[in-house]
């Protein structure tokens, strides 16, 4: 699931990384892998107190600047916004790192709208708007990557978390895709598709009402330190797919193997509900 290029040399040490959802979790994760390569870092996420606790913590620890950037990306036009303080205060984006992503469990029929529309706001409408602010510069200087989080999700339909699959999809759809229009450009895009992490992501997504994190399931799950390290990797190496973990890599390729109407059914077994 993974394709090897031949990136030219991106040094993290006199990079930025723009990374968004950086106070938890993978992204987080993702925060301390760059600042630890020496990449000086902006932080994106709701939660100012716990980014400017992490800033405070790498700036001592790695001795890189951290700069933070509180923002809400469902709200309309936070993309532009974003972009447009990014360079009010001078900075360069080397790196853009899309980590921000919200789930919800349950039967779409009985979601709420706001519910599905701060999904497909953040997961879809943010993720394209600042790839597409970004990326220009990044082709201008003939050097950069866009590292997208998707999902293993991304590979077949979801029932009892529809429209987060599908976003998913679209992430990694999109992330390909320009991919192959960046190709010998010096920039390079990759998708991370990690299958569940335990992260607060679940309790804010209800997955505890599912059998997602549980029986076989759970055998897949990795640690965001991990996933962040495989990202980081593949990212670095110009890889366009990075699925992470071996069981993981294994199960997206069902779709391939199997009718769409099996592969949906059992998606929905695994996710606690009895399809008939």
């Amino acid at each position: 699931m993974t394709q090897a290029s031949a990136p030219l040399p991106l040094s993290t040490r006199t990079s930025t990384a723009l990374i968004t959802g950086a106070s938890s979790g993978i992204g987080e994760s993702l925060a301390r892998q760059l600042a630890a390569r020496g990449a000086n870092l902006i932080l994106v996420a709701r939660n100012e107190t716990r980014l400017e606790a992490l800033a405070a913590e790498l700036r001592a620890r790695c001795h890189v600047q951290v700069h933070v950037l509180p923002a809400d990306l469902n709200r309309p036009g936070a993309a532009a916004d974003l972009s447009r303080e990014v360079r009010a205060r001078g900075l360069t984006v080397d790196i853009l790192v899309n980590n921000a992503g919200l789930g919800s469990y349950g039967e779409f029929s009985t979601q709420q709208t706001a519910e599905i529309d701060h999904m497909i706001a953040v997961n879809i409408s943010a993720l394209t708007g600042l790839t597409r602010a970004f990326l220009p510069d990044m082709l201008t200087r003939g050097r950069g990557r866009v590292l997208n989080v998707a999902s293993t999700a991304a590979f077949q339909p979801g029932p009892l978390m529809a429209v987060y699959y599908a976003t998913k999809a679209y992430v990694l759809s999109f992330s390909e895709a320009v991919a192959e229009e960046v190709a010998g450009s010096g920039v390079f895009v990759t998708a991370l598709c990690p299958g569940p992490v335990q992260t607060g992501f679940q309790a804010v997504s209800q997955l505890h009402e599912s059998d997602l994190l549980s029986g076989p399931a759970r055998l897949t799950i990795l640690s965001a330190d991990e996933v962040a390290r495989l990202g980081v990797q593949g990212m670095l190496r110009g890889q366009r797919v990075v699925v992470a973990g071996q069981l993981n890599r294994v199960q997206t390729l069902l779709p391939r193997l199997l009718p769409r109407a099996v592969v949906t059914r059992l998606i929905a077994r695994v996710q606690g509900r009895r399809a008939p």
